[in-house]
């Protein structure tokens, strides 16, 4: 039996800081390529329809049920499951008033991370004025960046600062 030494387990891509204490998943997130949007508000961006469902989905999901558009979670979860107009009605009413936070790796400084009004897009890449990308220090030839959205109204309130 091979021992590792304890410079053998903290080292390296899969040492102890980089696998499991430096990078973690974060729920109410999601991560795409940016595209060019010149159409959009500087105040927008453009969420595909995949990743803005998955990120507001618990909030579609309580309006549905609140609206009694479905008994419980399990139905309401089944008709964004099918895609039903209804979701992509209820998804729009949702991200109506809700900001999301728009990071692009490095963040170097407080330009890295800006907030957002997000709209329904077709496609899989998130869209962007032009003139916002100079803070993001970010371009169009297949920088990613990551989305989030603040769920308490402080964060919210916070993020619209």
């Amino acid at each position: 039996k091979v021992y590792k030494s304890f410079s053998d387990v903290i080292e390296g891509k899969e040492g102890r800081f980089r696998e499991t204490l430096l990078g973690k998943r974060v729920d109410y997130s999601g991560r795409s390529v940016i595209v060019v949007g010149p159409s959009l508000s500087l105040h927008r961006c453009g969420l595909p329809r995949e990743i803005a469902i998955e990120l507001f989905q618990t909030f579609v999901i309580r309006g549905l049920i609140r609206q009694h558009l479905a008994s419980n979670i399990g139905v309401a979860k089944s008709k964004i499951r099918e895609k039903e107009p209804i979701v992509w009605e209820m998804l729009q009413e949702v991200m109506q008033g809700h900001p999301v936070l728009l990071n692009r790796a490095p963040t170097l400084h407080r330009l890295g991370i800006q907030v957002f009004q997000p709209i329904l897009m077709e496609g899989r890449a998130i869209c962007l004025h032009p003139l916002v990308c100079k803070g993001f220090n970010a371009d169009f030839d297949g920088d990613q960046m990551a989305v989030h959205v603040p769920l308490s109204l402080e964060a919210q309130a916070e993020a619209r600062l």
